[in-house]
């Protein structure tokens, strides 16, 4: 498996455009974005588990109920979401795609990410569309990543190659991500592409199996949004033999899927509002798959530890503390605890206490832009990541204005 060019244009049989339609004020961020596939796909995807979810979620979990898809269309600056008109606005741009593409509306996965409880204006999405479909192209990966974007202030838009079956196989994605992330769902947008040829309830089982340990382990402030969704359409045409379930060929695809996922996960947790810092949590040696999965988004997601961090405070205790109600069942006084970063490692606790340790070298650690949380729990041998951000100033003065 390597990581190569086009994001979701990089495998076969996609294209991809973004542009500006008017529904953001400000003119310079395009705001509309499209994926399609010159044929019908293979289609599967995971949803917020929000109870208040985004018009465009219902009508997509209905468009995908039949497995398939060939188009998405996505707009930013709107949710579209507690809006009485929602789903007809969001099956609107389902049928507005339609016609551009002339393919059927129910082969459309529509998103939307912006502000919640502002009615979507329509007219600009229908008037752009003929153009946006025109723009479509195998060069067009990294604008439809951008007219995703909200507060993000990175790209998100890569791809990896891996031989299945003998064949290579090309997996892409773009994705947008940078506040109300939160785990247990599919925590932003994300869109995904591939060209291997597999059945969708076997597409289905691998993204889950992905999502799992990647997007659901990433935490920037603990809201769970309403709009969140992680989707992938697969063209076949690889030409690699259909991917049976539970075989070598599905698990060297499941692999890259889930390669590509945690990296466009870490570069969401990186790209949190406000953020200075990428924050890893690492726990080893837990007695389940699931303690250490605790464990791990309960560290990621105290707002304490993650002030700590943005101090460059080496405050281990906020670390055992958000072990101790994460939920996950440990031995507290077994608990060994180290930041790392470029700048080197150092060890602040051993058994559940405190070890002496230089300060001056773990500022100096947790000055750095990345720092590893290492946590080894000595209950078994399980493990998890989870991946999050620092808490600044910033994040709270940009969700102090958003809507305004």
């Amino acid at each position: 498996m390597k990581f190569i060019e086009g994001g979701v244009t990089a495998a076969q049989g996609f294209t991809a455009a973004g542009i500006f339609c008017g529904i953001r004020k400000n003119k310079t961020k395009p705001d509309l974005a499209m994926i399609y596939a010159k044929t019908p796909c293979a289609a599967a995807a995971v949803y917020t588990q929000n109870l208040v979810k985004g018009a465009p979620l219902r009508v997509t979990q209905k468009n995908l109920s039949d497995g398939k898809a060939q188009a998405v269309l996505c707009n930013s600056g709107n949710a579209n979401t507690c809006n009485a008109d929602g789903e007809e606005k969001a099956w609107k741009m389902c049928e507005i795609a339609a016609k551009a593409l002339n393919i059927r509306p129910q082969d459309v996965i529509v998103a939307s990410t912006g502000v919640i409880g502002q009615v979507l204006p329509i007219e600009p999405i229908e008037n752009a569309a003929p153009a946006l479909a025109k723009a479509l192209s195998r060069d067009g990966s990294e604008s439809a990543a951008r007219a995703i974007m909200t507060t993000d202030t990175k790209v998100k838009n890569l791809s990896v190659e891996v031989f299945v079956g003998g064949k290579p196989v090309r997996i892409g994605g773009i994705a947008k991500g940078s506040g109300m992330i939160h785990p247990n769902m599919a925590t932003m947008l994300c869109f995904l592409t591939t060209d291997a040829s597999i059945l969708p309830e076997v597409l289905n089982k691998a993204l889950h199996e992905a999502v799992n340990v990647s997007f659901n382990m990433v935490s920037v402030d603990g809201d769970t949004s309403t709009n969140d969704m992680v989707s992938i359409m697969a063209s076949g045409l690889a030409g690699n033999e259909t991917i049976p379930a539970d075989s070598q060929e599905y698990n060297a695809f499941t692999e890259a899927l889930t390669a590509l996922c945690t990296v466009l996960a870490r570069e969401v947790a990186g790209d949190g509002e406000g953020a200075t810092k990428l924050l890893i949590s690492h726990v080893t040696g837990a007695k389940s798959p699931e303690d250490a999965r605790l464990a791990a988004k309960g560290v990621i997601c105290s707002s304490l530890f993650k002030a700590a961090m943005f101090g460059a405070d080496a405050n281990w205790g906020r670390v055992l503390c958000a072990i101790g109600y994460s939920g996950a069942q440990t031995d507290i006084q077994a608990v060994d605890v180290s930041f790392a970063s470029d700048a080197g490692k150092i060890e602040v606790c051993r058994n559940g206490a405190g070890v002496d340790f230089d300060e001056g070298l773990a500022k100096k650690i947790l000055t750095c832009s990345e720092i590893n949380t290492e946590i080894t729990l000595h209950d078994g041998d399980s493990e998890a990541t989870a991946f999050g951000c620092d808490l600044t100033y910033d994040y709270v003065k940009i969700n102090g204005d958003y809507r305004t």
